[in-house]
């Protein structure tokens, strides 16, 4: 099962990227799901299995545009 995390801003859809990467976790920068139609159009998704460290990661930096972590 894959999550797919979802951001209003292209930059911080990006930095999250990098971030979850620099943690070891296989990330892919896609084109956000049509039915979740709130966001600046790609999202990141990575396995459901580190979802801990994505949450941890949100909760420690300010994403001011974070719209939320979505099951794929």
């Amino acid at each position: 099962m894959y999550l797919v995390a979802v951001f209003r801003a292209r930059t911080q859809t990006l930095s999250f990227a990098n971030l979850l990467e620099s943690y070891g976790v296989p990330v892919v920068v896609i084109n956000t799901p049509r039915h979740l139609n709130i966001s600046c159009g790609i999202s990141v998704k990575f396995p459901a299995s580190f979802r801990h460290i994505a949450e941890g990661i949100i909760s420690r930096r300010t994403f001011d545009t974070f719209a939320g972590i979505y099951q794929s």
